[in-house]
């Protein structure tokens, strides 16, 4: 919630605690603002909070939790809390989705096709790793991850291709590049539209799921044996996370280290609970990214840094921070 306050107050407008919350409300501000920059109208005020900050602030709630839970699935059918939204190839396949939208200029056109390249490539990647892993009615995890970092290694490989070939367009090389590096500016209503859907099916499943997930730690032979499907949860959970991610990368492109580093803090504050993983990790998530956003859209103002850039920067060195000291930990019991 105070991300979520701090996403709506502040940017290169500064608009008062008091007028954010009547424009959120149902009002509006009822004289000028003096800003640093000059007079605010109160029809611009309103324009701002509920046409510019606000949509951009659900998109990055839903980025956030989506990446998360997307990373606490992998990691638990992985059995590995290095595993990431990335490993199964949904985030490359989202990518080289858009990015083939925008070669092709549809991007210049209209705000959908990039969206909806970026769903229809996360699916077609999960489709193909699941594929190959599958084998006499059986999908082995092992092969799953194998599957997964080939096609990851395919698809980037596809996406310089493209990148280099529409390079002679400079206005559709910096979208891409800009596609890349991952973002939440400019978004609007529309984009939380098309990120919902998917996100809250994801979440939904892998709640739903939470259970069995807790039992499958134990072993898939175990897991069995107390009733659960794991063939079906495993379809169920690779379903989820391309949702999940495919909703992520088609609104904010690819952000890194969310689905990797969210699952992580969480599961060694709270232990291994899916249920509770979940739902922690989500609101994690959120948090997460629109803390990441502020600094991106504050840093260099009047400019913006890329989401993508600064999750990185805060994602990985914390990262490492926490190995460091969970090795520390481990070395003295």
């Amino acid at each position: 919630m105070a991300a979520a306050l701090a996403s709506l107050l502040l940017g290169a407008a500064e608009i008062p605690p008091a007028t954010v919350a009547s424009i959120l409300f149902g009002g509006a501000a009822e004289a000028e603002i003096e800003t640093a920059g000059g007079s605010l109208e109160p029809e611009m005020a309103r324009s701002i909070v509920l046409q510019l900050r606000l949509p951009r602030c659900l998109v990055g709630l839903l980025v956030g939790a989506a990446l998360a839970v997307a990373g606490v699935l992998l990691q638990g059918l992985f059995r590995n809390a290095l595993a990431a939204p990335g490993v199964v190839g949904t985030s490359a396949g989202g990518a080289l989705g858009a990015v083939l939208a925008l070669s092709f200029g549809l991007g210049l056109r209209s705000r959908y096709p990039v969206p909806l390249g970026a769903i229809a490539g996360a699916f077609a990647s999960l489709v193909v790793v699941a594929r190959i892993a599958r084998h006499r009615g059986r999908t082995s995890i092992t092969d799953l991850l194998l599957a997964g970092v080939a096609l990851n290694a395919f698809l980037s490989a596809l996406n310089s291709f493209v990148i280099a070939r529409a390079w002679i367009d400079h206005e559709v090389a910096r979208r891409i590049n800009f596609w890349l590096m991952g973002g939440i500016a400019d978004r609007d209503w529309s984009h939380v539209a098309i990120a919902l859907p998917g996100c809250a099916a994801g979440i939904a499943l892998a709640i739903a799921h939470a259970r069995d997930l807790d039992l499958m730690l134990q072993g898939e032979d175990l897991a069995r044996s107390l009733g659960v499907d794991g063939e079906r949860l495993k379809n169920v959970l690779l379903l989820a996370t391309a949702l999940l991610v495919g909703s992520a990368v088609a609104v904010s492109g690819v952000v890194g280290f969310v689905g990797l580093v969210v699952p992580h803090v969480v599961r060694l504050a709270i232990g291994p609970s899916h249920r509770a993983l979940v739902l922690l990790s989500a609101v994690a998530g959120a948090a997460f990214v629109l803390l990441s956003d502020l600094i991106a859209r504050t840093a260099v103002s009047p400019g913006e840094l890329q989401l993508g850039i600064v999750t990185a920067f805060v994602g990985a060195p914390f990262f490492v921070f926490l190995l460091i000291r969970e090795r520390g930990r481990v070395e003295t019991l």
